[in-house]
């Protein structure tokens, strides 16, 4: 197939032996699908010629940007010394030791040890299994329930679906015992009266609630991410996480950080955790860890669950063979070196200010455009019938789907949630192509405006 490019045709061997994550595959089909055949920078190039803005960082994770030739040279480096070998059977790689050592010092708190794996589901799945082996090594099994937040999103792994708060992959089998969920700190969808302030506050205790419902002594972990990214960036009032901390801190409940999105600069600090104060007992990585360049995932370990897994619970039946892949390892260190020494977290943080600046100026009086939301460089546009009122349109995720559409049709990438379209670009993204990004989106929102406006007519 590769040595006849210019004659094979993709789409139609796409849609008779590909089945694509997240999709409804007839519809895909007769819409056709897209060929991507390079990038670079903040941009993607499809079959066609198309030249395509990224406003999505891939799935929210390519960091660094793409082309980076050091990422490139790290893995062909690695890959001529030693290609693979497996960090069982009581062996390591100096880079899975040179990458542990480095993110634990990195991390906040008392994070000081890591487990690796390939996915951002299957860190969670790792980190699920280790706080329920915490509390049957301490002597209270019944110690065992997570608990998530609606909108939440872990990964889809059987494990990782349970404790996020996503309906549709619970009702496609991802629904298991032992599993709960609180609502999140949405405050444009859930806020009514209240002050952001305010309703940090009310949210955060929701999970006071749901503890006095279930009992502390049956809960294991509370895992949430800082902000939930694929729920449609909802991102908390200032108030909202220091309380979570308490509640968890007084009910002797583990704290779970997902910063899978979050991780790696994308708030304008290195991590989530950071950016809003969560002391985490366990976080999870993955992601803007090697910009996407090649899979790879982290549980990082607090102290109190490390003493107890090292030192007490004997041998953890857990475990991948990929686990400290030694190219993805250098890879991740190539990237780490790369956004230090670019500083590209507080470049997020600067040119987050730019594009928000730019949004509102372009967007922020639209009759459709309820909120422009963002910190570093994750955001949402809500797309809204009334913002006065901030009601929702009536069928939700439609108006989403026409703006996603006509996004693709600007060559922009904005991913729709619900009718929430959001947007995570490269760190590296800079003002001539935000000015770029930011015309393209206006365009495809102006358009979804006016079909909205002949349909009601």
């Amino acid at each position: 197939m590769l040595d006849d490019i210019a004659t094979f045709d993709w789409q139609a061997a796409d849609a008779a032996y590909h089945l694509h994550p997240f999709s409804d595959h007839k519809t895909l089909h007769q819409e056709k699908i897209r060929i991507i055949t390079g990038a670079d920078g903040v941009f993607l190039t499809d079959d066609r010629g198309n030249r395509i803005l990224d406003g999505m960082a891939g799935l929210w994770c390519v960091a660094v940007g793409y082309g980076r030739r050091e990422l490139i040279d790290a893995a062909t480096r690695q890959m001529q010394s030693l290609p693979f070998y497996n960090t069982f059977f009581k062996t390591a790689t100096r880079p899975v030791i040179a990458l542990a050592e480095r993110l634990t010092a990195m991390a906040p708190g008392d994070l000081n040890h890591a487990f690796f794996a390939c996915s951002g589901s299957e860190a969670v799945d790792t980190a699920l299994r280790m706080a329920r082996t915490y509390w049957i090594t301490k002597g209270k099994p019944e110690k065992r329930v997570i608990v998530g937040r609606e909108y939440g999103y872990h990964g889809s792994t059987t494990l990782g679906a349970a404790a996020g708060g996503m309906v549709d992959m619970h009702r496609q089998g991802a629904r298991l015992p032992d599993f709960d969920h609180v609502m999140p700190p949405y405050w444009y969808g859930y806020g009514g009266q209240m002050s952001p302030e305010e309703f940090g506050l009310y949210a955060a205790k929701q999970l006071e609630t749901k503890i006095k419902e279930i009992g502390a002594d049956n809960i294991a972990a509370f895992i949430g991410e800082p902000i939930q990214g694929a729920g449609g960036v909802l991102i908390p009032p200032e108030t909202y996480w220091p309380e979570i901390n308490r509640i968890c801190r007084e009910n002797d409940i583990l704290l779970i950080a997902d910063e899978v999105i979050c991780g790696f600069g994308r708030t304008g600090r290195m991590f989530g955790a950071e950016t809003f104060g969560i002391t985490p007992d366990l976080m999870t990585l993955a992601k803007g860890i090697t910009s996407g360049y090649i899979p790879l995932s982290a549980v990082l370990v607090g102290d109190r669950v490390a003493d107890v897994l090292i030192n007490e619970t004997g041998e953890f039946y857990h475990g991948f063979t990929y686990s400290g892949h030694p190219v993805a390892c250098a890879v991740a260190l190539a990237n780490l070196d790369i956004l230090e020494n670019e500083k590209l977290p507080e470049r997020a943080a600067r040119m987050g200010d730019v594009l928000r600046a730019k949004l509102d100026a372009a967007l922020g009086d639209h009759p459709m455009v309820g909120e422009i939301r963002h910190i570093g460089l994750i955001g949402a546009i809500e797309l809204t019938s009334d913002k006065r009122t901030r009601r929702f349109f009536e069928k939700r995720g439609r108006v989403g789907t026409i703006c996603r559409d006509h996004c693709f049709a600007n060559n922009l990438v904005m991913r729709a949630v619900r009718d929430t379209m959001v947007f995570s670009p490269p760190l590296t993204i800079s003002e001539a192509e935000i000015d770029e990004m930011v015309a393209r989106a206006t365009r495809a929102i102006e358009a979804t405006y006016d079909a909205v406006r002949a349909e009601m007519a």
